[in-house]
């Protein structure tokens, strides 16, 4: 339910067609892969804020999925030299265990302070053991848990026991004494952060000057992560400290009175108000008079930002998703990994690919089409020309369609187009 904000009348009224055009061409998904190299990649970040990461890994972890739907050329390297060569981008906290750009580490200062001040672990032995973690990390160079010998463990994640050594290693990566110096795998290995950042970020001062300030930023920088913007509550305003839902409501009303966000409503979603930021305005004008490019095909992760409000997906794009990778498998409707497929402004599909590492092979395992999406000759030569692009993003040597996804003519017309190498 919407909360009871006294939002003023809004001035922009976007048609169904407007505010789906408007959404994909802020997420540089109209039309996707538009974008190249590093570059490209820090202009995605820069719009969205963050991207989020999460450890489950079967085509990619999920930057890598977000990044490849918007560069026309990225494969998995350029994400990790933008984190652990570069240092343009940084893993942190941002919505949840996120990636921005290492530039924004000031305007996390209240992050810190907090982590710092409410530990997730307080047990006495991670807390004895920082300290001698720190030196070692100084005295030694980076290291993950699994170089420490102590087996001790604690309560964890999700109820899961975690050894002690990675509990006090967690701690001070929240409380931004040590970062992310590189990963093999999901493994981390973490350096001290004065030898990962630049002196001047790591020595700038906190740029917000009250609470209030922060939260104005963040609820901010939240609704450009979204594009359009719901003032409900939900998973998408995880992370803003403060911002539940008063916080969150005096921050967005204050933001509207000073013209930073303007409100916003939709055709056919009835008693609902939105918010833009104001700055994208430009963005949503030059929307509305663009004639709509051909059709293309891309493959989304899971946790994309433009996924993020699930409501969002059913009132616009008339497209019910839920991630079912940790619902038991007697639960699924679809499958442990499932992708939406999207073509042009329409999500047509829903597809279970999977990457055969042993073979180095994509393989398309099932599909499921959306009711009334089009199935012609021109949707599988785009589909062919996204499955290409999939695979060149994951450097596979050849493309496999298995059952049941095999027994589909539009797919076997795809596959029979798709060209490895």
């Amino acid at each position: 339910m919407a909360p009871k904000i006294p939002f003023p009348t809004p001035q922009i009224n976007l048609t169904n067609q407007q505010a789906r055009r408007f959404m994909l061409r802020h997420h540089d998904l109209l039309p996707p892969r538009s974008l190249s190299g590093k570059a490209g990649a820090i202009e995605i970040v820069k719009r969205l804020g963050c991207i989020q990461f999460d450890p489950v890994n079967v085509v990619g972890w999920n930057p890598d999925l977000v990044l490849q739907a918007r560069l026309n050329d990225y494969t998995a390297p350029m994400l990790d030299e933008l984190l652990y060569n570069d240092r343009v981008f940084w893993d942190g906290f941002d919505k949840v265990q996120s990636i921005y750009l290492a530039e924004d580490w000031p305007h996390f200062t209240r992050r810190r302070i907090h982590n710092r001040e409410n530990q997730r672990f307080t047990e006495e032995e991670p807390q004895r053991l920082q300290p001698l973690l720190l030196e070692k990390i100084r005295e030694n160079g980076p290291l993950s848990s699994v170089d420490l010998e102590d087996k001790t463990r604690i309560g964890g994640f999700w109820g899961f026991p975690i050894r002690v050594e990675r509990a006090a290693l967690e701690d001070l990566y929240n409380m931004g004494y040590i970062g992310i110096h590189h990963r093999v795998g999901t493994r981390r290995y973490f350096d001290v952060v004065e030898n990962l950042l630049p002196r001047e970020l790591l020595n700038a001062s906190d740029p917000h000057a009250s609470d209030e300030d922060y939260r104005d930023w963040h609820v901010m920088r939240r609704v450009g992560s979204l594009g359009l913007a719901h003032p409900g509550a939900g998973d998408r305003w995880l992370g803003i400290l403060g911002a539940k839902s008063d916080g969150r409501t005096s921050a967005m009303l204050r933001l509207l009175e000073r013209g930073e966000l303007l409100p916003v409503t939709v055709e056919g979603v009835n008693n609902q108000t939105f918010v833009l930021r104001a700055c994208d305005a430009a963005l949503l004008d030059d929307t509305l008079q663009s004639d709509l490019p051909d059709p293309v095909v891309t493959f989304l992760a899971p946790l994309d930002n433009f996924l993020w409000h699930r409501d969002m997906l059913r009132w616009i794009f008339n497209f019910d998703y839920t991630w079912e990778v940790y619902m038991p498998a007697e639960k699924r409707k679809f499958g442990h990994y499932v992708l939406p497929v999207l073509y042009g402004e329409q999500f047509i599909a829903r597809a279970e690919l999977f990457y055969q590492r042993k073979n180095k092979a994509l393989v398309l395992r099932n599909w499921w089409w959306e009711s009334g999406a089009p199935a012609g000759a021109g949707v599988a030569a785009a589909l062919a020309d996204g499955l290409n692009h999939f695979a060149r993003y994951l450097e596979v040597q050849q493309f496999v369609l298995q059952s049941p996804a095999a027994e589909d003519p539009v797919l076997q017309r795809a596959a029979a187009l798709v060209q490895i190498g």
